[in-house]
């Protein structure tokens, strides 16, 4: 199960490139309903615009962008993400090298 920043960092690295939210859900495996609720969420926040098509007869289907306050959040959420897998690469590292001791 993801944690909430890693829910939010998903959301947003996948949000333009897929087509609807039932797509969005399928590719992060959670319900459309939690879907619907974060996207509304990031949309209250001022990270994600939804844009109506037009020209498209459905005129429930929206595309979803990124706002620049979105970008930074992506940016943020990225940047923390990675400091974290470091750090849990770094102590599995030390885990390894004293079990190695242990064996010798």
């Amino acid at each position: 199960m993801l944690k909430n920043d890693e829910l939010t960092l998903s959301m947003l690295r996948n949000i333009e490139a897929l087509q609807n939210q039932k797509s969005l859900s399928q590719k992060l495996g959670i319900s459309i309903g939690k879907t619907n609720y974060i996207l509304k969420a990031l949309i209250d926040k001022g990270f994600v615009k939804a844009e109506n098509f037009f020209a498209n007869k459905n005129k429930n289907q929206y595309k979803y962008l990124l706002t620049p306050k979105g970008i930074e959040e992506k940016i943020a959420l990225t940047q923390n993400f990675i400091q974290r897998k470091k750090a849990e690469y770094e102590e599995l590292q030390r885990e390894l090298e004293i079990w190695r001791l242990q064996i010798k």
